[in-house]
């Protein structure tokens, strides 16, 4: 056999690989049931970590039982608390998965080739029809060539061409290196189902995880990590003349919260023009304000206290050695110090920070064989031969930092349709997403 599939990724289809292609366009129709499937049933992320669990059982075993009619050896399981304890993902006190299990469908290859994981999570953020939508949301309609339901385009549809390129490349055979299917929950709210995919054994030479992405190759995004800043005032009446705050006079945490922001606006502008942090693909960093509360306790008192939340929003380069933010995090804290202590009163009162909710960035080399090959295949198959990254955070970065699996990000349009009423998702887009990834695992594995 050549190893014309590793040494040019960008190589026009070969007549397997047309007929690989053909096979997934037969199967349109199965692509669209599928991708319905998994939109009917109600996969709503959790709000909090002891809501019960709705049809995510349902979804993974339906998805368990194509699969293993492929011949994928499956494990289904439902991870212990314990095995995402003490994680920056993990929310406080912990988090069970009663209810809700985990999927890993493995194609064992003849042996001898590379690997690939192909990824999506299962759960969808929350939809009801009062809120704008023209049906049940999970009721999924087909119009205009286009799957419209909760998930459809973050992430089900992506989900259902994965599995149908799975499909057909097990009925093709000739992959030396194994191909896994993993679908996991809670990646909306908190990322620990990833997390324990990752710590359960799950990984592979190489990620693709089918999150929106207009059909572009993404192989970077950006971490972040949020933080509560608490600004004290001195509350008083809001109708009084007071004297200057060392005479006692009130304190507005309102107007002390904004001289805070002003450092906040300093910060950004600084990290935008430091030239270490310019990124060929990703967004620059960012640090912004995201929710303001203060309340006096009655309107016409000045408040005597104010808090914000704070979005650190960060490229691979500003991450610790270990993959996470805590230089970031004092680097905000020293910086918001400094400029408050150019205020009188807060040089006295200074912020209180408490850091939170914490996502780590990554970033697959451009010239890693995942990147180039899917690249390739979507020259050969006429479609973007362009790379991108996302804004914000995905499970293909805790599957590269937890189990040392370069991922990307491949999937349809747009992401911008994500979370939104009336999210929908192009049915030819998911047609062109399985045949893409179904050609870079052939090239891949082989």
């Amino acid at each position: 056999m050549t190893d014309t599939h590793v040494t040019d990724p960008h190589r026009p289809l070969d007549a397997d690989e047309r007929a690989l292609v053909d096979r997934i366009a037969e199967r349109r129709e199965d692509l669209v049931v599928l991708a319905c499937e998994l939109v009917a049933l109600d996969t709503t992320s959790r709000a909090v970590p002891d809501q019960p669990a709705r049809d995510e059982a349902a979804l993974q075993r339906l998805l368990a039982d194509r699969l293993r009619a492929h011949g994928a050896e499956i494990d289904l399981w439902e991870p212990s608390p314990d095995e995402v304890a003490d994680h920056p993902l993990t929310p406080p006190g912990g988090i069970d998965f009663d209810g809700r299990p985990q999927l890993a469908a493995r194609l064992r290859g003849s042996g001898g080739g590379r690997s690939l994981l192909l990824n999506g999570h299962i759960d969808v953020v929350p939809a009801r029809r009062e809120d704008g939508w023209e049906h049940d949301p999970f009721d999924p309609q087909v119009v205009d060539g286009q799957i419209i339901g909760r998930g459809a385009c973050d992430m089900k549809g992506g989900i259902a061409a994965m599995v149908i390129a799975a499909e057909a490349l097990a009925e093709t055979g000739g992959l030396r290196g194994d191909l896994v299917v993993c679908t996991n929950t809670d990646e909306e709210s908190t990322g620990v189902g990833g997390l324990a995919c990752a710590r359960h054994g799950v990984s592979a030479d190489y990620a693709i995880v089918t999150e929106p992405s207009s059909l572009e190759v993404w192989p970077v995004c950006r971490g972040s990590v949020y933080c509560t800043v608490t600004v004290e005032g001195r509350a008083g009446h809001a109708e009084e003349e007071h004297p200057h705050w060392t005479e006692g006079g009130a304190v507005n945490a309102i107007e002390k919260a904004r001289f805070l922001l002003d450092g906040v606006d300093r910060l950004r502008r600084e990290w935008r023009s430091r030239r270490g942090l310019h990124h060929s693909l990703a967004d620059p960093p960012d640090v912004l304000a995201t929710r303001f509360v203060a309340d006096g306790g009655w309107h016409v008192t000045i408040p005597g206290r104010a808090e914000l939340e704070l979005a650190v929003l960060i490229v691979p380069a500003q991450a610790d050695p270990d993959g996470w933010t805590k230089g970031v995090q004092r680097e905000v804290e020293d910086h918001l110090r400094a400029w408050c202590r150019t205020d009188s009163w807060l040089a006295e009162h200074p912020p209180a920070f408490r850091w939170h909710t914490e996502v780590n960035p990554a970033e697959t080399p451009v010239d890693a064989p995942v990147v180039q090959t899917l690249l390739g295949a979507n020259r050969a198959l006429g479609l973007p031969e362009r790379l991108g990254a996302l804004g914000s955070w995905y499970d293909g970065a805790t599957y590269a930092l937890e189990a040392d699996t370069p991922a990307i990000m491949f999937g349809p349009r747009a992401i911008e349709r994500a979370h939104t009423v009336g999210e929908a998702v192009p049915i030819d887009d998911l047609v062109h997403v399985a045949q893409s990834i179904a050609v870079a695992a052939w090239r891949l594995c082989r």
